[in-house]
């Protein structure tokens, strides 16, 4: 049985860890989810370590929602850093799903773009661990997360 691990904040304005389980769960049975929630985003790569090496999971989402400030700027560039520091140091994916707050208009853009990324984000772990054809057979066609696909270009 495969393990994932998601690892949110209090920070974030909406529950980010439960719409990325809804989303592993609606789609998929024989999954162990196991879930960690931390203060801030900073806290985020030794959350993820731990659950990797604790727990055992085969890959983590990385959930957090910065704020629009210069300073939440660089907080989420450091821990992005951090996570990517601690793939390394373990040999696994963890999935990055920031979700910038100043990316929306309103809070209820805020919420259908946070919504909408964790989601797809979810689809994108499920993909690496269980049909890493996919994302083959879909490179270079310009998917995103949250906001729609920019498209592939040609010559």
């Amino acid at each position: 049985m495969k393990r994932i691990g998601i690892v949110d904040t209090t920070f974030a304005r909406v529950n980010m860890g439960s719409i990325a389980i809804n989303e592993i769960q609606s789609t998929r049975d024989q999954i162990k989810i196991m879930r960690v929630t931390v203060p801030g985003i900073k806290d985020l790569p030794v959350a993820c370590k731990k659950i990797i090496e604790e727990k055992h999971c085969d890959i983590v989402m990385a959930l957090g929602m910065p704020g629009g400030e210069s300073i939440d700027k660089q907080c989420a560039h450091e821990a992005s850093n951090g996570l990517i520091q601690v793939q390394l140091l373990t040999n696994m994916h963890i999935i990055e799903v920031f979700v910038h707050e100043d990316e929306a208009r309103d809070e209820k853009e805020l919420f259908w773009l946070a919504e909408r990324r964790i989601r797809e984000h979810a689809q994108n772990v499920l993909r690496l661990l269980f049909h890493p054809e996919w994302l083959i057979n879909h490179a270079g066609s310009g998917l995103r997360q949250g906001f729609d696909d920019a498209g592939p270009i040609s010559k």
